[in-house]
């Protein structure tokens, strides 16, 4: 085994070990999400989930399209590369850094609203085999929560093993979800004071 191919084992190994002993809870019964994370017998990793939000579709859809600032969406390390909003599409440029990725990865991609009240996201080029992103936000308890259906299909373009791949896209969606809720309920929070 060369000295590089060696290095990048130990690298992956620490990582899952980071990842198997740092597990520190993440799902809390405060949150409810449903989350399932699994490989795909073609290759790459599906994520859906069932989130409930303690604030109204509105709140949330502006947190998904506001893409200047999807990077405070994220524990994982990312900056905008580039932002183009055209005929109600928005072409970003996304490069992120990942630990269990040598160097920054580039994520190409294409989102729009649906006719449906929907928002996909799909890849465009970059770094990644395939990249899908799928979010359905619902009103419940009379439009004052958020019932958000979420799917995500992702391959990195990169040998690495999906179950790996799987065990970091599960840990990251946690975060991912935990950190929308909270930047929701500090906006609705906002907007509920006086003088607003």
């Amino acid at each position: 085994m060369g000295l590089y191919n060696h290095a990048m084992l130990w690298r992956a190994m620490m990582v899952m070990s980071c990842l198997l002993l740092g597990w520190s809870g993440s799902s809390r019964a405060a949150e409810p999400v449903v989350l399932d994370v699994r490989t795909e017998p073609t290759g790459g990793v599906r994520a859906t989930a069932t989130i409930l939000f303690p604030v109204e579709p509105a709140i949330i859809q502006r947190l998904l399209t506001d893409y200047a600032h999807w990077p405070d969406l994220f524990e994982v390390r990312m900056r905008m590369a580039e932002i183009r909003e055209q005929d109600g599409k928005a072409f970003t440029d996304i490069r992120i850094d990942h630990a269990l990725l040598p160097g920054e990865r580039r994520l190409l991609s294409e989102t729009r609203t649906l006719p449906t009240g929907g928002l996909l996201t799909e890849l465009k080029g970059g770094d990644f085999k395939q990249y899908r992103r799928f979010w359905k936000l619902s009103p419940v308890d009379g439009g004052a929560h958020t019932k958000a259906e979420f799917e995500l299909l992702v391959e990195v373009d990169w040998s690495m093993p999906d179950w790996i791949v799987a065990l970091a896209v599960r840990r990251d969606l946690e975060t991912h979800f935990r950190i929308i809720r909270e930047k929701a309920l500090a906006q609705m929070q906002q907007e509920l004071q006086p003088g607003r």
